[in-house]
């Protein structure tokens, strides 16, 4: 009982947005982003400009059943000693195990970590620095993925304007892929842009250096498109609720607020990807 009370307590410290409400992006700004009550099927096209770039509706695909693949030995881990080591973090308390465990949105040649949040989402911002100076050292055999949450029409806008810069960050016509990401936040939560149309998500990029023509030709494609369904499907396969959440490898998820802190989420990630390497 003492546990939950301080799950709860650590809960409103650290905050979380949950599918069911989100807070309001500023001070300044009083209209809060309305949540749909549960993402079971995929959202409708984004409102205004963005009607016309209606996303396809694409039944999800059962998850592929685990591979028997060989194990993945981390460069930092000790195969030595770290199976006898006492590990600081605890199932049950500090992190919730998957069963079964789930597949993942990269393959299986890296340990995965994925984080599910939204740019709605004041909590998924504050968390960012710490994810990305853990990126700047993480170990080679990990692979870091973000899969925004498409749980109303922004959140599904929002998720589109995430994988089209993914992409094009990847094919080197987004130069700055972070940059961007941070941006979206910025525009969200300090500027009162919610990038709810398609004409105001092409002034962004533009922005950035994306011609009209790159915009739209990934805006609309396959990829982005299948990415999305991939996302939307992997949210509802790990039981995300509230956002940010931390899902490592399928298997382990957890937030902030269940490990203690932003400080002790990173500390718990590094613990539970050694364990993965040596498992």
């Amino acid at each position: 009982m003492k546990h939950i009370v301080w799950i709860a307590v650590m809960a409103l410290v650290l905050g979380a947005c949950s599918k069911e409400e989100q807070p309001a992006p500023a001070a300044q700004e009083a209209a809060v982003v309305e949540e749909a009550s549960a993402p079971e099927a995929p959202a409708e096209a984004a409102p205004e400009e963005a009607a016309d770039e209606e996303i396809e509706v694409v039944e999800e695909s059962a998850a592929e059943e685990d591979s028997e693949e060989e194990p993945i030995v981390l460069a930092v881990a000790d195969t030595n000693v770290a199976p006898n080591r006492e590990w600081k973090f605890k199932e049950g308390e500090h992190y919730t195990r998957l069963v079964p465990a789930q597949t993942t949105f990269g393959g299986a040649d890296k340990i995965e970590v994925s984080e599910s949040f939204m740019y709605s989402c004041p909590h998924c911002r504050t968390l960012d620095p710490y994810l990305n100076r853990w990126q700047a050292d993480k170990d080679p055999g990990i692979r870091f993925v973000r899969i925004p949450a498409p749980w109303n029409q922004a959140g599904v806008l929002h998720a589109q304007i995430y994988y089209t810069q993914s992409i094009l960050g990847q094919n080197g016509t987004l130069e700055n892929p972070e940059a961007f990401h941070m941006a979206v936040f910025s525009e969200f939560h300090d500027r009162g842009n919610r990038l709810t149309s398609k004409d105001a998500i092409e002034r962004l990029f533009a922005r950035f250096g994306v011609s009209s023509e790159d915009f739209n030709k990934t805006w609309s494609s396959f990829e982005v498109n299948t990415r999305m369904r991939k996302g939307g499907d992997l949210i509802r396969r790990y039981g995300i609720t509230s956002v940010p959440v931390i899902v490592v490898n399928g298997k382990y998820r957890t937030s902030a607020a269940q490990a203690g802190g932003y400080d002790e989420l990173i500390e718990l990630i590094d613990e539970l990807t050694v364990r993965e390497g040596i498992r």
